[in-house]
């Protein structure tokens, strides 16, 4: 936050989980998720960054999200309302992260034996890698992808020919929140031709090595986790689950990445050209605060951040689908005969041309959840037209994490909620102050395996907020209702 001026921030209760900061201009508020003691953790800096949001330019809607947390430019865990700019920070440097679920035809039984569960373990790793630069080649069963076929994921997203050439079930695209990301003209032609541009005289610097990360997780807090479904005992709760696709009492596989280095790449490019520009037309940053960049609808330089983002969507997705492809066939080569369909795929780190109020506009969501309720406009011709899509929100290994849908009353908070616990302690803090042996014993208690010889201090279940105080904050704040909860039974981490 370069630069911003601090004020005493107050948060004015208007609900058992919902509150507001009236930033002292006009009508102007931010929108507060989270019951009391969720609120109290928030902490000043995450404040002043949500103000700072909602002053910009063009922005009409700041809402933050019970996970919310300081984050680059705008909170992690809000969604910012524009129709007029697009915004890079409420979007992130992950383009794209994302959830994704497949559910499996295996009873839990089948990996209840620890042996069962380690040769699982073993064939998923030796088809997806993790850590940070990553890619196919540092595994030995991975699904090589061609720089050729590579560069036409990332310009049409998981199209036929694109599923087909990875070994990928096309149907899993009807099971995307986006399939494919088009262009800022809504085309596939401009994607095509900013690939041009990227691949012209070497400005992408190691494009094939970032390519080459298809079908990979990454590090941080990226992960793939093996789940029991547990289905609500609710009539409504387990229709719902049956329209999903979900599974009682049988084995699931929850992912969470993103676009890797070739996402995280575009973004910080457009980080630095948009800066390079308010220094050339000496505009201010919002809230003095460098991080806040923006383009106005219509230029160039916000049609080239749409395609760079839509470039970085596009790896995303295919990224997801082919994980899940490759975990289906480890489960498949441990366990002959599984078979597996995918639940849903969503995104927490993107900005969405949605329509709000009778309204076209952008919505950005950094660290939130699309949350469209059944009947919702934007699910029209869908298969989830009439229930609601699913939500994917994981939590921890130790607390399990839930599937659910949104209501109606999403709608007050622009159709967005968290997109899981949130951090309550910094990576650095973690490893200085958390005891392994006190981690791995947590794990073990709970009888959750790993790929990791330690689970990442900075990843332990004692960095994350109070899931079940986050989830009364959805549930209170009457954003959605649960339909599952899914209880973790190994988990594949950055082992590095």
């Amino acid at each position: 936050m370069t630069g911003s001026r601090r004020r005493n921030l107050k948060m004015h209760p208007i609900g058992p989980a919902e509150a507001e900061i009236r930033t002292g201009e006009g009508e102007d508020r931010v929108t507060v998720i989270g019951t009391p003691s969720i609120r109290e953790g928030f902490g000043p800096e995450c404040l002043q960054q949500a103000v700072n949001s909602r002053s910009a330019p063009g922005v009409s809607d700041l809402v933050l999200n019970p996970d919310a947390h300081i984050g680059y430019g705008a909170p992690i865990g809000c969604a910012l309302v524009s129709d007029s700019h697009i915004y890079p920070g409420p979007v992130g440097v992950d383009i794209k992260c994302s959830m994704s679920l497949l559910q499996l035809d295996l009873p839990a039984e089948e990996v209840e034996d620890r042996r069962v569960r380690r040769r699982l373990i073993d064939a998923i790793v030796d088809r997806t890698p993790t850590g940070a630069g990553k890619g196919q080649r540092s595994v030995s069963k991975a699904r090589r992808v061609s720089l050729q076929h590579a560069r036409q994921a990332v310009v049409e997203g998981a199209s036929l020919g694109v599923c087909r050439q990875l070994g990928i079930p096309h149907d899993w695209a009807s099971c995307c929140e986006d399939a494919f990301h088009l262009g800022h003209d809504d085309s596939q032609q401009s994607l095509a031709a900013r690939m041009e541009f990227w691949s012209d005289g070497g400005r992408f610097i190691k494009l094939g090595e970032k390519l080459a990360q298809l079908g990979s997780y990454g590090s941080g807090n990226h992960f793939g986790e093996c789940e029991v479904v547990e289905v609500g005992q609710s009539v409504r709760a387990q229709q719902l689950a049956a329209r999903f696709g979900l599974k009682n009492g049988h084995v699931a596989f929850l992912s969470h990445c993103g676009s890797r280095g070739f996402g995280f790449q575009l973004a910080k490019a457009q980080f630095a050209e948009l800066e390079r520009l308010f220094a050339l037309r000496r505009l201010k940053f919002p809230g003095g605060d460098r991080q806040l960049v923006y383009a106005e609808l219509g230029e160039p330089e916000a049609d080239a951040y749409l395609d760079d983002m839509a470039l970085g969507g596009n790896f995303a997705t295919v990224n997801h689908l082919l994980i899940n492809a490759l975990v289906l066939e480890a489960f498949q080569e441990v366990i002959p005969g599984v078979r597996g369909d995918l639940v849903y795929l969503i995104s927490h780190n993107i900005a969405r041309r949605e329509m709000l109020d009778g309204r076209e506009v952008w919505v950005h969501r950094k660290g939130a959840t699309r949350a469209f309720p059944a009947g919702h406009v934007g699910l029209a011709g869908t298969r989830f037209a009439e229930t609601g899509h699913p939500i994917l929100l994981p939590g921890n290994p130790a607390a399990g994490s839930v599937v659910m849908v949104a209501r109606d009353e999403a709608s007050k908070s622009c159709y967005s909620i968290n997109h899981g616990a949130g951090r309550v302690m910094g990576r650095r803090a973690a490893i200085r102050t958390l005891e392994q042996r006190a981690i791995d014993s947590q794990l073990n208690q709970v009888d959750v395996l790993t790929n990791c010889r330690h689970y990442p201090r900075d990843e332990a279940p004692a960095v994350y907020k109070d899931f079940e105080e986050v989830l009364r904050s959805v549930k209170l704040a009457k954003l959605a209702r649960e339909v599952a909860r899914l209880r973790a039974r190994f988990v594949i981490k950055d082992a590095d």
